[in-house]
């Protein structure tokens, strides 16, 4: 196989052989909130006219399930790369950075994907749902999880140490995917509060994804991704530059 192909396989084996762990867990995990939200508020909120509360809460589970571990994947294979000594032996080999950049994403988007899948299946006992613009769903579920991917990717060669690595998801990703409309519409709150959902583009990926459901969203799916893609292209481009610089990976 070519430098491509053997870092592209190398990610997904890493993944895989812990998938109890990488795929298994988070499954269980958005099972969790479904049960426990869906029991505490199914008979108290209304956010669409004619969807129950539990299916609209699904979509946002899958798309949650999907950023968190498109960016878990890639950031946590880079700095135990790091730490560990071993990212040397892939920075020795007659590989692009344009490879490496691909490697790592694309390996990240196939576990987000498969553990948005496993959300799916096992949530769709749960609840009946219908998928109005699945090609609507797809298009952000990629766009997201390639965000996402390129981002942790930013946030390994970034991070020196795990706990600089953990305060990056834990006051940056966990805080605008929470507060992105993953359990709420944002036209429940008060009008501050939307103008500053409007500037979360996590916010976009959850509304753009759902809309591919229902066919309703609280904004057009049309300026979803539009702002889902540039935020990708930026996002992509400065990772690039990072790569290409060698920024915190050569000696």
């Amino acid at each position: 196989m070519g430098g491509f192909a053997t870092l592209f396989y190398k990610e997904l084996v890493r993944f895989w052989k812990v998938s109890f762990q990488t795929v298994a867990a988070p499954v269980l995990t958005a099972l969790l909130y479904l049960l426990i939200f869906a029991h505490a508020l199914e008979d108290r909120v209304r956010v669409y006219e004619d969807v129950r509360y539990t299916a609209f809460l699904v979509p946002g589970l899958i798309m949650m399930s999907i950023l968190q571990n498109s960016f878990a994947n890639s950031s946590s294979s880079v700095i135990q790369s790091k730490i560990t000594g071993s990212l040397v032996f892939i920075l020795l080999t007659p590989i692009s950075y344009v490879e490496f950049f691909l490697g790592y994403v694309l390996a990240s988007m196939v576990r987000a994907m498969a553990v948005g899948l496993g959300v799916l299946l096992v949530t769709v006992w749960f609840v009946e749902l219908r998928l109005t613009a699945p090609l609507w769903a797809f298009a952000f579920a990629v766009l997201g999880s390639g965000l996402l991917g390129a981002l942790g990717l930013i946030a390994g060669i970034w991070a020196d140490r795990f706990d600089q690595l953990a305060g990056f998801q834990n006051f940056l990703i966990m805080p605008l995917t929470f507060l992105s409309g993953v359990f709420y519409s944002i036209h429940s709150l008060p009008e501050f509060w939307q103008k500053l959902s409007h500037a979360n583009p996590f916010f976009y990926m959850i509304d753009g994804f759902r809309y591919g459901f229902f066919g309703v969203s609280d904004i057009s799916p049309l300026i979803s991704i539009a702002v889902v893609g540039i935020s990708f292209a930026l996002v992509t481009v400065a990772t690039l530059a990072m790569l290409r610089s060698g920024y915190k990976l050569r000696g």
